[in-house]
């Protein structure tokens, strides 16, 4: 059982609840600052993204350490190791897109001729179905 008293694990349940109250803003945002909160969040050298990569990383090092030692099975070291590897692998696939996202989070001036309608790409349209 967790000691709720710990600095670091009131920290860490305080960190869960602002995660929750940012996807319920992103979830009510607007295009642009919904892309704006996506930006931040996935931005893999600053984002939040990153930092939970890091943590589960740091998680792997403590698994490891104590399956060593016999006090954790070696199970939990091997699940973590494969979490990170996992988010490690997402965030940069993801990387590859923050910029597109970082585009459409910037205000852009109105312009005086008329645009276009966005049209949905194929794989859009396909989860329609």
């Amino acid at each position: 059982m967790t000691d709720s008293n710990l600095p670091s694990v009131q920290l860490a349940e305080a960190v869960a609840g602002q995660i929750g109250q940012l996807r319920r803003l992103l979830a009510l945002a607007p295009p642009h600052e919904a892309a704006q909160i996506l930006a931040g969040v996935l931005d893999y050298d600053t984002g939040i993204l990153g930092e939970a990569t890091q943590l589960v990383e740091t998680g792997s090092r403590f698994a490891k350490v104590h399956s060593e030692h016999g006090v954790l099975p070696p199970e939990v070291w091997l699940a973590l190791g494969r979490a990170a590897n996992e988010l490690d692998s997402v965030g940069r696939d993801l990387a590859e897109h923050t910029d597109t996202i970082k585009q459409v989070a910037k205000p852009t001036a109105p312009s005086s001729r008329p645009t276009a309608a966005p049209v949905a790409s194929a794989m859009v349209i396909r989860r329609r179905r």
